[in-house]
């Protein structure tokens, strides 16, 4: 009887598609840490060089990201996510604030009018996590803090297609943020409690003119993105 050919190229294709599906599905959540290399050879029945190839793969897609020292995280949940984000990446701080706004503004103006009793509570519970989280004086700690109560306004319009394409670029706007936290005081504080409150208070208006207002002086002290 002949032997089996053993097709290396679909197996790494089916590992690769398998560990794409974890992301997919929200076993690996987005900014999550993956489970280290012989934990997926173990889980997965692949050998070792089959699940470096797989997660390299999903690396060059930008759903995946090395850390050295750190380990592997998710950074996008799909590839039209990374692709955007790739773009977003390469543009300049100014055009991504300016993007963000456009973005959180309209969020903020459907989330004022969509939000419901558990929205609310969460965006309060997240509104004190982020003054937490900048007595702590921790940088990646605060921009984590911010971001999530910003994901949150965004979940709060229960629009999953808003919801996608955000979370697809929160990366990038992560990076940016870093140069606005390092201060000793949060000067945004009120702001962001505002914003919570013309939500929960149901007033569109007023959540996206104290969007405007978070976001515009960081745009006004960008520098001009070049024409191309």
């Amino acid at each position: 009887m002949p032997r089996p050919h053993f097709d290396r190229s679909a197996l790494s294709t089916r590992v690769t598609d398998l560990f794409r599906s974890q992301v997919t599905d929200g076993t690996w959540p987005l900014g999550s840490k993956i489970p280290t290399e012989s934990e997926l050879v173990a889980w997965s029945g692949a050998g070792r060089n089959t699940v470096r190839e797989a997660i390299g793969s999903l690396v060059q897609a930008g759903i995946l990201r090395r850390e050295q020292g750190r380990g592997t995280f998710v950074v996008s949940t799909s590839d039209l996510r990374s692709s955007v984000s790739r773009r977003v990446a390469a543009t300049s701080r100014r055009d991504s604030l300016e993007l963000r706004l456009a973005l959180d503004a309209a969020a903020a103006r459907i989330a004022a009018v969509r939000r419901t009793e558990a929205d609310t509570e969460r965006l309060a519970a997240l509104l004190h996590e982020r003054e937490h989280a900048w007595a702590g004086g921790d940088a990646h700690e605060r921009v984590r803090a911010d971001s999530a109560l910003h994901r949150a306004v965004v979940g709060a319009t229960h629009n999953l297609l808003m919801q996608d394409v955000y979370d697809g670029l929160l990366g990038v706007f992560e990076e940016v943020q870093l140069h606005d936290v390092a201060g000793e005081t949060d000067a945004l504080a009120q702001l962001h409690a505002d914003l919570v409150e013309a939500i929960v208070d149901g007033d569109p208006d007023r959540a996206a003119a104290t969007m405007s207002t978070l976001l515009q002086p960081m745009i006004n002290g960008a520098e001009p993105a070049t024409p191309s």
